[in-house]
């Protein structure tokens, strides 16, 4: 009789596979395991088109993605990383989900709200839900803490961002594809097609939705890069509804409509491990075309 394949035994595998590639060496093991999940990639990336108003050329949004606190990634680490997002003098906050590694287990709540709260932007501070967010019922704890500390969750919603001179861009946010509901009509509703809009959404494969809609840019994380990557092989994991775009840019659509971008994400899960997959915190400028 043939043994169902678990998830369980899909990562002991992926694990072993992973050490066999390494040479079971007691340096790639301290790489992967220690090092490069410490190092820091800073991204930079123009947004450029003719729907965003000249007002808006040259401000920053910086997104930082998957922290998953509690797994490997720490709050002494995640002290650091809100000290250089803030030296990086942001207008625009942008976080693309999965806080917390298991949000109904993390004990050190009342430590993480002062760090989030000290990150400043002048133009907002704006956040979507990840598939971690909602898992093991964290789907109020994530809202309450991001809430807290002056975030907008934004849930199949929309906002404005409007500048003095009143030109405006606009920011959707859209559910978790995995365990939440995500629903791009509902948050495209009232939202005026000849304005710039920014998609975030956790998942980056629902880009071949979004293209469908009068969207200009998405922005996600979920992937991790693939967290293990292997020469000549590539990723070792790719989660779903990160199969298809797993990092980097891409342009999607008949006419290249919709511009993609897909973090890396900041720390680790399943297993805790990077390789040549650096943690990654992206700087988008913005250019009236």
């Amino acid at each position: 009789m043939k043994k169902k394949l678990t998830r369980r035994t899909l990562l002991k595998r992926t694990f072993g596979s992973f050490l066999t590639v390494l040479g079971l060496s007691s340096g790639g093991y301290l790489y992967a395991n220690r090092i490069e999940p410490s190092l820091l990639d800073i991204k930079r990336q123009h947004i450029k088109h003719p729907l965003i108003p000249k007002s808006f050329n040259g401000i920053n949004i910086i997104q930082f993605s998957d922290t998953h606190l509690g797994f490997q990634y720490n709050l002494d680490q995640f002290k650091k990383l809100v000290n250089k997002i803030n030296n990086l003098k942001p207008d625009i906050i942008l976080f693309t989900g999965d806080l917390m590694d298991e949000p109904n287990k993390f004990r050190d709540i009342h430590q993480l709200l002062p760090m989030l709260e000290k990150l400043h932007a002048p133009l907002g501070k704006f956040c979507i839900f990840g598939n971690h967010d909602h898992g093991g019922y964290g789907s109020d704890i994530y809202r309450n803490i991001m809430e807290s500390t002056n975030f907008t969750v934004l849930l199949n919603e929309s906002t404005s961002i409007k500048l003095k001179d009143g030109s405006s861009i606009y920011l959707l946010g859209i559910d978790d594809a995995m365990l939440g509901n995500p629903d791009l009509p509902l948050a495209l509703k009232n939202v005026p097609d000849n304005h710039f809009k920014i998609l975030l959404s956790h998942a980056p494969d629902l880009a071949d939705d979004a293209a469908m809609y009068p969207i200009q840019w998405q922005i996600s994380g979920h992937s991790h890069g693939g967290q293990v990557k292997i020469p000549f092989i590539g990723a070792l994991i790719k989660p779903p509804f990160a199969k298809i775009y797993p990092e980097g840019l891409y342009s999607i659509g008949d006419d290249h409509q919709l511009t993609l971008y897909v973090n890396r994400g900041i720390g680790t899960t399943r297993l805790p491990f990077r390789f040549m997959s650096k943690p990654e915190l992206t700087i988008f400028t913005l250019n009236s075309n």
